[in-house]
């Protein structure tokens, strides 16, 4: 059993993950606010959007072979594993060829339609059913799948905070930062989910919401981030915008070799 899944004494039930005291800190959002508001949006949202599901659906069917929606496990809170669901923009079984790794700009697996699909975020709509069941929230940290999760807790400190919280949608990290390629990627993400862990609330999953509209119709975060209010690089990585540190301080950050999980996934099989 990987050593994430082991039980937790935050969540005693089999099939939890450890998650170490940081991620406990106070948050100003109760449970039950959250799952309301997951809820009442969640379903509003999949209402509506179910016509631009079934002509997506529709669409991938008619132009590449295999099922329509991709189902896939991945972690939830406390690191309890779910399904989620996607509408499939990769071809069918593609990972019997490449095995689990981070997809990369020009990635010869996404089909001509999982590239618009991808594009416009419509593949990611099926998650509104993981909404309205309480797999994941609207808002917070990106699902990720066990086997990764597996590698990157033993590369990467405090990566398992992370999952403190349900898993989400839309997130900080999401909508600042381009989609994972290597570790330091990974480690960029993890301060901002860290960030919202420790800070998260009501207040800000809503700002989030509409940033995440803003985002559909192209709107540079940098300005909803003004217009909301919402932290960004000053405040979740203030090292980055102070500049380049220098290499001969003694404080000075040592970066990690970027890496695909693939590569990480040979080193950790063979230590």
């Amino acid at each position: 059993m990987p050593p994430l899944l082991v039980d937790s004494p935050l969540a005693p039930s089999t099939g939890s993950l450890p998650v170490s005291p940081a991620s406990a800190w106070p948050r100003t959002r109760s449970d039950r606010a959250q799952r309301a508001l997951d809820l009442v949006v969640g379903t509003l949202v999949l209402v509506v959007a179910a016509p631009l599901i079934g002509l997506a659906m529709l669409a991938v069917k008619l132009t590449s072979r295999g099922p329509v929606i991709y189902s896939q496990s991945r972690l939830g809170r406390f690191g309890r594993p779910f399904t989620i669901y996607k509408i499939r923009s990769m071809t069918h079984n593609c990972e019997k060829q490449s095995g689990v790794t981070w997809s990369k700009k020009g990635d010869t697996r996404v089909t001509r339609v999982g590239k618009i699909l991808r594009k416009t975020h419509l593949d990611e709509l099926p998650q509104l059913v993981n909404i309205v069941r309480g797999d994941m929230s609207l808002v917070g940290p990106r699902p990720e799948r066990p086997e990764i999760v597996a590698t990157l807790e033993q590369v990467l400190a405090n990566y398992t905070d992370r999952v403190a919280v349900r898993p989400g949608l839309t997130g900080l990290a999401q909508l600042q930062l381009p989609p994972d390629t290597d570790l330091e990627s990974v480690r960029r993400k993890l301060s901002y989910d860290r960030h919202y862990v420790a800070n998260g609330s009501l207040w800000m999953d809503l700002r989030l919401l509409v940033s995440t509209a803003f985002h559909v119709f192209r709107l540079p975060f940098a300005v909803s981030r003004t217009l909301l209010g919402l932290p960004g690089e000053p405040e979740v990585e203030p090292e980055r915008s102070a500049g380049p540190v220098d290499p001969n301080a003694d404080t000075a950050v040592q970066p990690v070799c970027p890496a695909t999980i693939r590569e990480v996934s040979v080193n950790a099989a063979r230590a």
